[in-house]
Formats: structure tokens, C-alpha cells, sequence
């Protein structure tokens, strides 16, 4: 990071715009159905919803950081060299910070206010007391970003600042940190908890409406055995379980500070909509909730019917997405599901397909844009 940067996390607390911007950020945080709009009306399913301008639908787009991170800046170890690849895309774009994105995003997504970000890519790497230590074979590495840290409370009052000049506002966190949620190792659990719990500050500290949670557990769903001549699953009970009772207490913490805990289909219990479904129902907390993604599933058969069994789930963030996996999402009939849904909240463009990734995003954005209603 230059001087210049450092010394404005040294000033950054005391910037007097800040302050107002978070407000305005969480007044603007109920949704776009609070904007007052005056627009047509069009039919979609049995219900009558508006038509919105091109420029209008941009305002419910979010970029993604992780779908451009190989541009971020990372801790390099002479065992590993960048891949060439990977410096291509930096001399084509340039070499960038999470600091730097709020200025990349406007200038990478015209007409886009919000941003999604990935919690890998929080923190200064010239500055270690931002981190945790992992202790290692009488070796010290660097961990994660640690929210909690006061130097890391400045480089977030630092990228409010960075926020409030280019006029865009971070909406969503999708978080890797929070881990063990379902785990049945009691002090795993309350660990990923507590991680949870200083990452929802966080997000409140920047303004953010919601914030992903992985359900942690087995990555690969335990299997049923046959009982009696009828399959049953005692093995994912208490996965299950220590979930639901996981994601009850951040929800109760997220809903004090009025940041959304969401759960995404990603790996391991949350791999199957319907075990989302089931810890959404049992935690019974508004500030818990869904945030789909287009394309993470296990197989094709999920990619439209998961989809439209959690979109109603879903007010904050849903991730639109091409994914080497399927490369041939039928993007349309996606967003078709959340326009039949009335689905109000911000769409993410994580692009995972392979190639340019900045022109990649913008070609997702735009197809999202298009077949939005």
C-alpha cells in the first residue's frame, strides 16, 4: 500500500463524511422496492410487478470481487510465482487492492452502485497485525483478515472512505472465515461463531446489509444406509443440527446490528436446497435467509429446480453465475425464476467460466440486465 494509503488509515476515523454514509447506506438497505419508482406495469405469473429502464436494473447489480480476484494483490512465496496467466490479466488491468475496487467497480460496471465482497481479499499485506498467526511446524504464517484487530478496524474506516469517493457501496460479504458451523467438535463450532459474530460487526462497520455463512461439515454429504429395507441418514442428523443451532445465534447477533446471515448453496449440507430449507425453517429468524447461486450445484438437474426452490428464501443477494462446470447456463431462464418470484434484492455477476474475467463479468452482467424485468 502507498504512504499516501497509510496515512489515511491513520486519519480515516476521524473523516466526517463517514458517519453519514453508513447511515445512508442502511436507510437504502430495505431493498430496491423502497426506491418510490413510478414505472408501467407488466404481468409476471399472477402477480403485477413494474417494468424498470436498463439504467433502473443496473441500480439491482452488484460486481463481484471474487470474480475478478486475480487482479488483487496476494502475499507471494518463492515456491509458488504468479502464473503467467495471472500476470497477463494485471499488465492488461492492473494490479488492484479491495481498497482500489470501489473506483474499479464504477469504472468496470457503469450504472453499478453496490458491490459484493470476498472476504480473502480484506486487509492490508504490508501490514501483519491485520491477520491472524497460524503456528505451524515451529513456522509463523499469516492467516486470515481479523476484523477485530485495531488496525484492521481502520483499514475498514479507510474503505468506507474509498466507498463515499466513487459513490459505491458494499451490499454483501460472501465469507470463507466463519468455518466448523455444523462441525461436532463443540470448541470448533464456537470458534467459527465467535469469527462469525466479529465479521458481523464488520459488515455493519461498512455499511453492509448481509453477509454469507458456509454451514461448515462433512464437504461431502454423509450417505444413507439401508434400514430395514428403506434407506435412512442418522450420520447428517447431527451436522444438522449443530447448524440450525449455529446459525440461530448469528441470526440473533446479525438481527441486533441488522445485517442478514445468508446461507449459500456451496459444499458440504448446504450442496442440497433442501437442507438449506431446513435450517432456514428450524432457525425461524427473519435475519436468516438465502442467497442462491446460479450455478453451484452438484448436477444439472439441480441448476433450475434448486434455483427455484430457494429464490422466495432470498431478499439480500443472489449470485448469477457461469461456472466451467456448466458453461452453458441458460442465464434467461435463471433470472426468469427470479423475475416469477418477484425477487427484489441484488444480483452478484461471479464469473467462473474460464478466460478473461473482467470481460466475462461485464457479458454476465449484461445477459442478467437484459432478461431482468
Amino acid at each position: 500500500m502507498k504512504s499516501k494509503d497509510i496515512q489515511n488509515i491513520k486519519e480515516s476515523s476521524n473523516y466526517r463524511g463517514r458517519r453519514d454514509f453508513i447511515k445512508s447506506v442502511s436507510a437504502g438497505a430495505i431493498g430496491l422496492a423502497g426506491a418510490g419508482m413510478i414505472l408501467p406495469e407488466t404481468e409476471t405469473g399472477n402477480k403485477r410487478t413494474k417494468a424498470r429502464t436498463r439504467e433502473e436494473k443496473m441500480k439491482s447489480m452488484a460486481a463481484n470481487s471474487y470474480a475478478v480476484n486475480a487482479l488483487f494483490k496476494r502475499r507471494m512465496w518463492s515456491q509458488r510465482p504468479e502464473r503467467p496467466e495471472i500476470t497477463e490479466l494485471k499488465e492488461k488491468y492492473g494490479e488492484i487492492t479491495l481498497l482500489d475496487f470501489p473506483q474499479f467497480s464504477k469504472d468496470t460496471y457503469p450504472g453499478v452502485t453496490k458491490m459484493d465482497l470476498w472476504s480473502s481479499l480484506f486487509g492490508d499485506l504490508s501490514d501483519d497485525s491485520m491477520f491472524t498467526r497460524i503456528e505451524r511446524e515451529d513456522r509463523v504464517y499469516m492467516g486470515e483478515f481479523d476484523p477485530a484487530a485495531p488496525s484492521s478496524k481502520k483499514y475498514l474506516d479507510l474503505l468506507v472512505t474509498k466507498m463515499v469517493a466513487a459513490g459505491v457501496t458494499a451490499t454483501h460479504i460472501s465469507n470463507n472465515a466463519p468455518r466448523n458451523l455444523a462441525d461436532t467438535d463443540e470448541e470448533l463450532r464456537k470458534e467459527g461463531i465467535r469469527v462469525g459474530k466479529i465479521w458481523l460487526d464488520a459488515s455493519k462497520q461498512i455499511g453492509v446489509r448481509s453477509m454469507r455463512v458456509n454451514t461448515g461439515g462433512p464437504r461431502i454429504i454423509p450417505a444413507s444406509k439401508i434400514e430395514g429395507g428403506y434407506p435412512r441418514n442418522e450420520e447428517i442428523v447431527p451436522y444438522l443440527k449443530n447448524a440450525i443451532e449455529s446459525f440461530k445465534e448469528l441470526a440473533d447477533y446479525g438481527g441486533k446490528l441488522g445485517v442478514y446471515v445468508t446461507i449459500e448453496n456451496h459444499w458440504g449440507l448446504a450442496a442440497d436446497p433442501v437442507n438449506i430449507i431446513i435450517i432456514l425453517n428450524e432457525v425461524n429468524n427473519p435475519y436468516c435467509e438465502a442467497s442462491p447461486d446460479f450455478c453451484n450445484w452438484e448436477h444439472e438437474y439441480m441448476l433450475y429446480n434448486g434455483l427455484e426452490l430457494l429464490v422466495p428464501r432470498a431478499t439480500s443477494m443472489i449470485h448469477a453465475k457461469r461456472w466451467v462446470r456448466f458453461p452453458d447456463v441458460d442465464i434467461a431462464r435463471c433470472v426468469e425464476i427470479l423475475n416469477r418470484a418477484g425477487y427484489q434484492g441484488y444480483i452478484s455477476n461471479e464469473y467462473e467460466a474460464g478466460g478473461d474475467p473482467v470481460e466475462g463479468s461485464v457479458k454476465l452482467m449484461n445477459d442478467v440486465v437484459d432478461a431482468l424485468i
